[in-house]
């Protein structure tokens, strides 16, 4: 009866220690949340980057995107988009900028501060306001 016993209590063991292996792998495969970024560039070519990112705003998600690059800087309003993969927006010389969208609505936050949700898309647009000057 012992060793019946010893037995079961062995294989209910490697059972625990397997769910809970199994588990913990599950849950490192699934972290962080599935985003795609596009870049449309002043030639209207668009490229759409998707991948996951434990990142909670669109600046530190784009960290995570190894094809895309942002230049800007900060200010009370929050990060300033300037360039996107090297292609340089100057607002004072053609009134050129990096608009931001999300699910195709024009964005209503700057980079460092508009949250990311899983599934979503958000694109970064290179646009000219005409009629502004």
């Amino acid at each position: 009866m012992k060793n019946n016993l010893k037995s079961f209590v062995r294989k209910a063991l490697v059972f625990v220690c397997a769910a809970v292996m199994t588990l913990g792998i599950c849950a490192c495969a699934s972290k962080g949340q599935k985003i795609t970024i596009e870049v449309t560039g002043p030639d209207g070519t668009t490229k759409s980057y998707t991948q996951k990112t434990e990142a909670d705003n669109l600046l530190d998600a784009i960290d995570d995107f190894k094809n895309i690059t942002v230049d800007g800087s900060f200010s009370e309003y929050g990060f300033y988009m300037t360039s996107v993969n090297g292609v340089e927006a100057d607002w004072d010389a053609d009134n050129a900028y990096w608009a931001v969208y999300v699910n195709g609505d024009y964005g209503q936050y700057s980079l460092d501060n508009q949250p990311i949700t899983e599934g979503d898309t958000y694109s970064l647009v290179y646009e000219i306001s005409y009629g502004q000057g």
